[in-house]
């Protein structure tokens, strides 16, 4: 009886992170969503940002509280302090910021499919700076997930749109830095301990957007028009606060590998938002393209079972 109570316990905890990985990524999808219509009120991706993270700080600040006060914590060295902001400033600022560049020019659900392909400049980076060898099977998703992007980007080659690929350019700039920080953060995660780590790195980052709003835009700039107050709220509440600490919790539940995968919703549920809330169309070319894209990064995120 027991043994069968501890079985439904650890298929009940497991559950629960499923659960939560799938709400954390459907929620993260929304961020451009909010983006797209947001810039339709105003195109200022330094003053949205700041807005952004001014409204989703205080869940970070009380989360480091509340992890500091805990019964396990230790305080963090030096150089572990300055490791967590950096990788903070570099993925919730760089990237998210690249991005809010980018979507100016591209579409809401073009430009998470763009995001989503930092599982695969991962196993570039660790190949050349970790000396990772590369598996056939991983040259192979890498050969799809690339012909995808062609595919998706097919209608631009065609017309030489350079405010298209300038915004392409820019959110697979913040893909690539999300990916560094990928790749130099695991072991500082580690270390310091997921919940920790998210409510640092997010304190530093937010503290860095306010910052560069304050040193490019007058304070006349937040003179907004109150839609945009209302996106900014629900970015940093629905798709950055409430899906950061979901996805926390859900890697320390089904692990790094199971969550990657359901990332693959992501690009599939901002493509399903974009069509409904922005009118926003894909041919079915790219739509094509699209799924080889999934496909790959699927392939790759997913580690063969061991025989």
């Amino acid at each position: 009886m027991s043994v069968l109570s501890r079985a439904e316990r650890s298929r009940g905890w497991f559950v629960v992170g499923l659960a939560l990985a799938i709400g954390g990524v459907i929620f993260f999808s929304l961020r451009p969503i909010f983006i797209k219509l947001a810039y339709a009120w105003v195109t200022d991706p330094v003053t949205l940002l700041a807005l952004r993270m001014v409204f989703s700080v205080p869940f970070f600040v009380a989360a480091a509280l509340w992890v500091r006060h805990g019964a396990e914590h230790r305080p963090l060295a030096g150089r572990e302090f300055a490791a967590v902001c950096g990788l903070g400033l570099l993925s919730y600022y760089l990237a998210s910021f690249l991005d809010f560049l980018g979507l100016q020019y591209i579409a809401a659900g073009l430009g998470r499919l763009l995001q989503f392909i930092y599982p695969t400049i991962v196993v570039v980076l660790s190949a050349v700076f970790l000396r990772k060898g590369v598996t056939r099977r991983e040259i192979v998703a890498l050969a799809v997930t690339y012909a995808g992007l062609v595919l998706v980007f097919s209608h631009a080659l065609e017309g030489g749109q350079r405010d298209f690929w300038l915004g392409a350019g820019l959110v697979f700039g913040g893909a690539a830095c999300y990916a560094v920080y990928l790749v130099a953060g695991a072991e500082v995660i580690a270390r310091v301990g997921s919940m920790r780590f998210t409510a640092y790195a997010m304190s530093a980052a937010s503290a860095a957007c306010i910052v560069q709003f304050f040193l490019l835009r007058p304070l006349s700039a937040l003179d907004l028009p109150a839609p945009v107050y209302g996106y900014a709220i629900a970015m940093a509440v629905v798709s950055t606060a409430i899906p950061a600490f979901m996805i926390s919790e859900a890697l320390k539940r089904i692990g790094a590998n199971s969550v990657a995968i359901i990332g693959a919703l992501g690009p599939v549920t901002a493509i399903v938002f974009g069509w409904l809330g922005l009118e926003e169309a894909m041919t079915p070319l790219q739509l094509a393209g699209s799924a080889l894209v999934l496909v790959g990064v699927v392939v790759i995120s997913l580690k063969p079972g061991k025989a």
